[in-house]
């Protein structure tokens, strides 16, 4: 992995995408001026050699004059040469001195062919085009018109040096635009980052990191940084509370048990004594057990079975089951077991000696609900708040480890679903799959 800064690679990519964009610019530029330079040129060529094939018409006698043919045409030095059918030539202007135009082959064809033709031989562009059959000696012939690219050539010349050093340039100074834009942009990236090393180094989550004034990208992402260290600090803050409680549930059956156990290096085991070391040890082992089911559904994978809760009640004991129609969840069956189990010992503790236990079990609006009530009094309102907290058992102070709704809720919440309290009944309500009973003859299928 590259070790350049986010900077860095962003002024380089920014830099090259510049140049490649002017580079594409320039060749575009280029190929347009030069292609307009050579048809100005060309169409010139062909101007002077109409203006001498008229002359060839209209006033033979004036081609072998000296200087006839000899006029700039547009500031550009046109030579011209002119031959008969033979390919002698007849005419010529006097800037060529004792030279001759190189058109020893496309002359004869002009005047074979009757068509017109370019060439471009040692930095000239010649054109030849046929005379017509009438007037004096070069009747039937061809004119050669010539000029030097020369000029041409240093124009496309300075316009590439212009589009180098211009590019360049832009270039130049688009790096430095985006290291001046990106230095500002990310100044509150680099705030934040020495924020999130001050937690880091010191590990307290209650610290905020600096959110920026500008709702940007950079603002959402210090918010949501910050809300992920609001959650971490109120679960750290649950996890001393949850140690805390767990220490002061633990303590009460330990000290029993140390006491019983000095108690029978003492004085020797007795029925009584042996009962309460079994009914200590069998605590520990239970509120154990309990920490560790709490701890395995908050860690838990969200489930992918799918659970008839028709069914899961129907094999509860001790209870009278109100469940009309199949309703399917997707979720643990052992888990819901364990929370259907947890509301029915919870009804057997609190209701009243002897009284009916009804587990429910219904299906609306695309949610399931598993009700379990008792004939009791059920929890005031206040306490139906705080019934499902860890460690909680109201004030009826009847013995338990308090992490049964604990566990109810917990089990509820994996399955993406919650758990609540009205008087007696104690619901679980969980998404459920669609309507089972929609489908004719496929009662206890999905």
């Amino acid at each position: 992995m590259s070790g350049r800064s986010l900077q860095a690679r962003s002024v380089a990519a920014a830099t090259l995408a510049i140049l490649l964009s002017l580079v594409a610019v320039g060749v575009a530029v280029d190929a347009l001026v030069a292609r307009h330079l050579h048809r100005s040129l060309d169409h010139a060529l062909r101007r002077r050699a109409v203006e001498v094939a008229q002359l060839s018409a209209s006033a033979p006698a004036l081609l072998t004059r000296p200087g006839a043919l000899d006029s700039p045409l547009a500031g550009t030095q046109v030579s011209v040469q002119v031959v008969d059918r033979h390919g002698r030539i007849v005419a010529r202007s006097l800037d060529l001195g004792g030279r001759v135009l190189p058109a020893a082959a496309a002359a004869p064809a002009a005047i074979r062919d009757g068509r017109s033709t370019y060439e471009t031989d040692d930095h000239l562009r010649v054109y030849v085009a046929p005379l017509a059959d009438v007037g004096g000696p070069a009747a039937g012939g061809a004119v050669v018109v010539a000029a030097s690219t020369h000029d041409l050539n240093a124009t496309l010349g300075s316009l590439h040096l212009f589009l180098a050093v211009g590019g360049l340039a832009a270039a130049l100074l688009g790096a430095i635009a985006v290291a001046l834009l990106m230095r500002r942009a990310l100044r509150p990236l680099a705030r934040l980052a020495d924020a999130a090393a001050d937690v880091e180094r010191t590990g307290d989550p209650r610290r905020r990191l600096p959110e920026p004034e500008a709702v940007d990208e950079v603002g959402r992402l210090a918010a949501t940084l910050n809300a992920m260290l609001a959650s971490l600090e109120r679960a750290r803050e649950g996890e001393r509370r949850f140690l805390a409680d767990a220490s002061h549930e633990l303590r009460t059956p330990l000290t029993a048990l140390r006491g019983n156990v000095a108690y029978l290096a003492r004085h020797g085991a007795t029925p009584e004594l042996v009962a309460d070391l079994e009914h200590d040890a069998e605590r520990l082992a239970r509120l154990a057990d309990d920490l560790l089911v709490l701890s395995r559904e908050e860690s838990a994978a969200p489930p992918d079975e799918e659970v008839r809760l028709d069914e899961l009640a129907g094999e509860a004991d001790r209870v009278e089951v109100d469940a009309p129609e199949p309703v399917a969840v997707r979720g643990d069956r052992s888990a819901l077991e364990r929370a259907l189990g947890n509301l029915v010992q919870n009804a057997e503790r609190y209701g009243p000696p002897g009284g009916r236990i009804t587990v429910t079990v219904a299906q609306a609006d695309g949610l399931a609900r598993l009700t379990v009530a008792d004939e009791g009094k059920g929890l005031q309102p206040f306490e139906a708040e705080r019934a499902f907290r860890r460690f909680w058992r109201g004030e009826h102070g009847k013995p338990g480890s308090g992490l049964g709704l604990a566990i109810v809720q917990a089990i509820a919440e994996r399955h993406g679903g919650r758990a609540y309290a009205q008087g007696a009944r104690f619901t679980i309500e969980l998404p459920a799959l669609r309507d089972l009973s929609e489908r004719p003859g496929t009662k206890g299928e999905q």
